[in-house]
């Protein structure tokens, strides 16, 4: 009778972090079957490079798409998934015209549904952008299965809830965020009361050293110029205000049941450096590597084993220095809302995560100066009415007004005479 070997497991207070049994499918020699939500996204293209590149160990069960119809019936033509989707009603209407590979069948009816409790599927990537991608994620760890999460929002949202589901469903999660895919690998080397702190790294975006004065009339396509990563325009927006980090923060204080203070940001140009925990000892452990996805993709889908993969490779020979700043709070103010969300809890992740995002879709359509992303954040933050312990309903409604607050205070300042 074989024994189920439990691989290194990585507890964190009451919660199991990314436990996968070594007699799971990769070790009996089937390929793990991957279904992909956002696929046609930055993280989802990355993600279907990794699976093509380890074809013995990867394959695509199923691929989900908002409206790129003509991305998606590509990547179905190249990988031959079981299911295909399209949430956008007027996209999948014009992919049932299309002709689809043999043995690939599109979905309409409760379709991300049907792909995540499917029970071929053995890890769900979710790499939907912002609060829309709570829903698939949800589905899926209430299937039960491995999640492999690349949507931050999620956590930030619903934090509490989301990790309470996957208990009690037995779910795992794993990190696919390259800096808490970087904690998540250095945390294998102590244990949970070990922990000093974590430091985030933030590549500090397109505006680092700049003063609040030189970025009054900045444009989106001057934000949108990230100089070390490739990433899709709301998460570069982020990137540039640093909300990114401040949502990063509120993740990784749930996702590693961690206290507000033990979670700190530093600056690092370069992002070779992704992360690092400081352990009680004065031990701080990192995790370097060039600033690729396919690296914390490939370490989240084959988890625990480590094999040769289509990541870029850190060249020492070229490598000359590694330089870290203490971020700039009152030039980035976004920063102290993540701290504060983080502290606070309750209501607060699901507000400021819907604000940013209402904001900054005004701000990429020319109706909000960029100053002004952090500013409606923490108008909409301080008026709302704060829960302790909201429900996944109230979250919702929550959300939706949020939006509608960031869209009334711009219309109100655009119409005032001192604006």
């Amino acid at each position: 009778m074989a024994v189920r070997r439990p691989s290194l497991a990585l507890r964190l207070g009451t919660r199991t972090l990314g436990v996968l049994l070594v007699n799971g499918p990769q070790a009996s020699g089937r390929r793990r079957r991957v279904a992909i939500l956002g696929s046609t996204g930055s993280i989802g293209v990355s993600t279907l490079k990794v699976i093509e590149s380890l074809p013995e160990r990867l394959e695509v069960f199923a691929l989900c798409a908002h409206s790129r119809w003509e991305g998606l019936l590509q990547q179905a033509r190249r990988t031959h998934p079981r299911y295909i989707a399209l949430t956008d009603p007027r996209a999948a209407d014009a992919m049932a015209r299309q002709a689809l590979p043999d043995g690939t069948q599109l979905l309409t009816d409760d379709a991300v549904g049907t792909m995540v409790r499917h029970p071929d599927v053995d890890v769900v990537l979710t790499a939907i952008v912002g609060a829309a991608g709570l829903a698939g994620t949800w589905l899926a760890l209430d299937a039960g299965k491995t999640v492999a999460v690349a949507n931050k929002e999620t956590l930030v949202m619903a934090g509490p809830l989301v990790l309470d589901l996957a208990r009690r469903k037995g779910a795992r999660i794993l990190p696919v965020d390259s800096e808490h895919s970087a904690i998540f690998q250095a945390l294998h080397a102590g244990q949970p009361g070990e922990i000093e702190r974590i430091v985030l790294t933030a590549s500090g975006g397109p505006f680092r050293g700049r003063t609040r004065s030189e970025l009054t009339n900045v444009t989106p396509a001057q934000a949108l110029k990230h100089p070390t990563w490739n990433m899709g325009p709301k998460i570069t927006i982020d990137s540039a205000t640093l909300m990114n980090k401040a949502l990063e923060m509120i993740e990784a204080r749930w996702l590693f049941d961690l206290k507000p203070g033990q979670i700190q940001v530093i600056i690092h140009p370069e992002s070779i450096i992704h992360s690092f925990v400081e352990f009680t000892d004065g031990s701080i452990l990192a995790q370097l590597s060039p600033p690729d996805m396919c690296l914390p993709i490939q370490y989240a889908l084959t988890y625990p084993e480590r094999v040769s993969g289509p990541a870029k490779r850190l060249c020492w020979e070229e490598l000359r220095s590694l330089n870290f700043q203490q971020p700039d709070l009152e030039t980035f103010p976004a920063l102290q809302l993540g701290y504060e969300v983080a502290r606070r809890g309750g209501t607060c992740g699901a507000v400021l995560n819907a604000a940013n995002e209402a904001a900054v879709g005004a701000f990429l359509e020319g109706n909000l100066p960029f100053l002004d992303i952090p500013r409606v954040c923490r108008e909409v933050l301080d008026s709302h009415h704060y829960s302790e312990r909201p429900t996944l309903s109230e979250l919702h409604t929550l959300d939706r007004w949020s939006r509608q607050e960031v869209l009334r205070w711009i219309t109100t300042m655009a119409s005032s005479p001192n604006r």
